[in-house]
């Protein structure tokens, strides 16, 4: 095997009788070149409903010589459901330091890696940040396949404006929480967060405690799915829909107006 930098090839002289004037043997064949470093896929999985998910992320996963996954009982039910056996590897937030070295020792050996998060797209509030600058780093190719993601469907779907906007994901539990919060009231463009069940009343309560009453905003649950569900109106109107609902399951995206927008609202504007 005739080795080039980072790319190789076998054979790429079946046979070469003389050198000088090189003859060939009938027939030749000019094998392509093909790297010896492999790549990590960042492949993006569905945000509730299964069949939100491409046929060349299928493939990908399919093709790949192993998955990493935040839970693999949770990226089971999705693989099983497209019938892939391909050798999953634990990877998530409390492992990520430790297992992106092991990582760029496959995709060194010349493996294909697939990194999927448990729903939507890895990196995104999701471990696979740290695998793909890595990998960059160490010279291998990263590839994303898009897919769902729940912030861009909540965006979408909230009837919010969509030209400016800024991701902050999942806030801080305690430290460094009132100073995002603040930063976030003061916003002119719209603002999307995340947030577990177990805190999306106190999220709720925190930006009417500094926000205008009026300000629009849009509580996402379930999306996807059979329930799914988008709270919307005015923030003193959605906090008291939030407060008096009584069947509040999975985690939200929240969806904040920039604080110059306006728009006509009541109840009952749909008659």
């Amino acid at each position: 095997m005739i080795q080039i930098g980072s790319y190789g090839f076998t054979d790429f002289f079946p046979s070469v009788p003389y050198f000088g004037t090189i003859r060939f043997p009938v027939p030749f064949r000019i094998y392509k070149l093909r790297s010896v470093l492999g790549t990590l896929y960042l492949v993006a999985t569905p945000i509730g409903n299964l069949a939100d998910f491409s046929k060349r992320s299928v493939d990908i996963l399919v093709s790949a010589d192993a998955i990493a996954c935040e839970d693999t009982r949770t990226s089971s039910r999705l693989l099983n459901h497209y019938g892939i056996d391909t050798p999953m590897i634990p990877f998530h937030q409390h492992n990520e330091h430790r297992k992106v070295a092991m990582l760029m020792e496959r995709l060194a050996s010349g493996q294909n890696i697939a990194l999927i998060s448990d729903a939507g797209t890895p990196g995104v509030s999701d471990p696979g940040f740290l695998a793909a600058r890595e990998a960059h780093k160490k010279g291998h190719t990263v590839c994303a396949i898009p897919g769902a993601s729940a912030a861009l469907v909540a965006l979408t779907a909230s009837g919010l404006p969509c030209d400016r906007f800024l991701f902050e994901g999942f806030l801080p539990a305690k430290k460094g929480r009132p100073g995002r919060l603040d930063v976030i009231a003061e916003q002119d463009m719209t603002v999307i967060l995340f947030e577990s069940v177990h805190r999306i009343q106190k999220l709720v309560d925190e930006l009417a405690g500094r926000c205008d009453g009026q300000r629009m905003i849009a509580v996402c649950r379930e999306l996807t799915k059979q329930f799914e569900e988008i709270i919307r109106g005015p923030l003193d109107d959605v906090r008291e829909r939030i407060s008096s609902h009584l069947n509040l399951k999975g985690e939200f995206v929240v969806i904040l107006a920039g604080k110059n927008y306006t728009e006509d609202y009541s109840e009952d504007q749909s008659e």
